[in-house]
This record gives structure tokens, sequence and C-alpha cells, in this order.
């Protein structure tokens, strides 16, 4: 995680100092700050902060991960990563759903958004249990 949290940092800084510069310059070309891309610079840098102080928090508490450590080689990282389910259609359910209620969004449809968040809950249940197998699983008869 220290390769993550370096590079959210990096651009975290990179915002900030864009930030900077692009509200001196447009404070002098136009006689005043654009108060929009500033604030909006500003926004992403505290947003990649978030998520680098995040990566930097859970670093300190797992172990060195091949990719971190200095001496560490491919070979190290092979292996199973995980599970990943090879034919899942919950994936693009949640997108038409995600699209559904961003477009009720946009015509501004408070019925159309509605639905679209319904959609988006029960499409992510269904993603989220789909491989559900645990002890409170209900028995099959």
């Amino acid at each position: 995680m220290k390769t993550e949290y370096k590079i959210f940092a990096g651009v975290a800084a990179f915002l900030f100092a864009a930030a900077t510069v692009y509200g001196i310059w447009t404070n002098g070309a136009s006689g005043g700050v654009e108060w929009i891309g500033t604030v909006a610079l500003i926004l992403s840098g505290l947003l990649c902060s978030m998520c680098g102080g995040f990566f930097w928090f859970v670093s300190r508490r797992i172990d060195l991960r091949p990719e971190d450590r200095e001496d560490g080689e491919i070979a190290d990282g092979a292996g199973e990563i995980g599970f990943f389910s090879p034919g899942s259609y919950w994936p693009f359910g949640l997108a038409l759903s995600a699209s559904i209620a961003g477009l009720g969004l946009v015509f501004w449809m408070w019925w159309l958004i509605a639905l679209g968040l319904i959609l988006v809950i029960t499409s992510a249940c269904g993603l989220l249990f789909e491989y559900y197998s645990g002890t409170r699983h209900p028995a099959e008869h």
C-alpha cells in the first residue's frame, strides 16, 4: 500500500500546486479569481489526500507486499490473488441502474431517480450476495 499512498500524495500535491498557480493566474488575467476552477482543483486535491491518507493508514497495519519492498521480485507476487466471478451479469445491471438514476438526475425526473436508486440498491445486493454461502445461508430444500 506504500506505492498507492505515494501516488495519491503526489497527485494531491500537484493538484494543490495547480490550484495555487491557477488562482494567481486567473486573478492577474481577469481582475478576479476564477473560483469554479480553483475550488474544483482544491476539492480534487482533498479527495486525493483522503485516498492517500487511507492507503497510508492501511499500509501501517499490514505486512509489506512484494511491490512495496525494494528487493521484491515479480515471482514473489505469483499465485492466487483472489476469486473473481467468471460470468456475472450483476456489474452490467449495476451500470444500467446507475445510468437510469443519472438520466433521472439530468432531466430532474424524481420518479426516474427513485426507480434508478431502487435498481442500484437491488443490483448492488445481487452482486454482493451472488456467491453467499455462509452459515446463515438458507437451507436448500
